[in-house]
């Protein structure tokens, strides 16, 4: 008996592969007020939460209700921020669409009307107002793609807080590891090759090579199923030259 992959044990689950929940405060996400009510509150903390690299800006309205939304660059203990169709177009405010000018730069839009906000909420991350049409309001994305969404989705206004984190070196593999585990995903990720012969079928020899064919069925054994699964094709692709 061999030791089980780390692909098998994996996916039987258990406590160390789950998404880590610990450190979770709320969602992050904007009220469900109505779309013609007018809010105001005051931000009273700025807060970390556990695999998240934007802080949140904890908000406390006149009803003593209490939110968490991801704060904007310039977001400090004290900011207000306005919530309605008649707030100002200013850093921190979430309006609708419909009411930004082409041109804006705003961050944690809505997907759909009340979602609370589910794109652009990376650290640093922001869209921009692109045009106004018949059709909805078109946004231009970090990534370069544009998008039209309901007139009536929120989003916040300025640039997500938090860039730059990404740049920072990982001074040790500790380091890396936890941040991957806060996130809920696999690290290290070592070769099969890499491994000794009892921990993975690809392991062993005096070189590291796989040493048979690294296609396998899709009904192949949980303790084989490692490599190009159920593959119809592999390799490069090779253009025969017409003459």
């Amino acid at each position: 008996m061999g030791k089980r992959p780390l692909v098998r044990r994996r996916g039987r689950g258990g406590m160390q592969f789950r998404a880590v929940t610990t450190g979770k405060l709320n969602r992050a996400k904007y009220p469900s007020f109505l779309l013609s009510e007018q809010h105001e509150g005051k931000v009273i903390d700025l807060i970390h939460e556990r695999g998240r690299d934007a802080p949140l800006a904890k908000i406390r309205f006149e009803d003593n209700s209490t939110s968490i939304v991801p704060a904007v660059l310039g977001t400090k203990v004290g900011s207000t921020i306005q919530f309605g169709l008649k707030s100002e177009i200013e850093s921190g405010n979430v309006i609708s669409i419909q009411n930004i000018p082409d041109g804006t730069i705003v961050c944690n839009v809505e997907k759909h009307f009340g979602d609370g906000g589910t794109i652009v909420k990376s650290a640093g991350s922001n869209a921009t107002i692109f045009s106004h049409g018949e059709d909805g309001v078109t946004l231009k994305l970090p990534s370069g793609k544009f998008a039209t969404l309901n007139p009536k989705n929120r989003a916040m206004i300025g640039t997500l807080a938090g860039g730059g984190v990404t740049e920072r070196p990982l001074m040790s593999a500790g380091g890396k590891w936890r941040r991957f585990r806060s996130k809920g995903r696999k690290y290290p990720i070592v070769r099969g090759v890499a491994q000794a012969a009892y921990v993975h079928p690809h392991g062993g020899g005096r070189h590291q090579h796989v040493g048979q064919s690294s296609t396998v069925s899709r009904n192949a054994p949980p303790g084989a199923k490692v490599g190009s699964i159920a593959a119809r094709k592999t390799g490069r692709a090779r253009i025969k030259e017409r003459k």
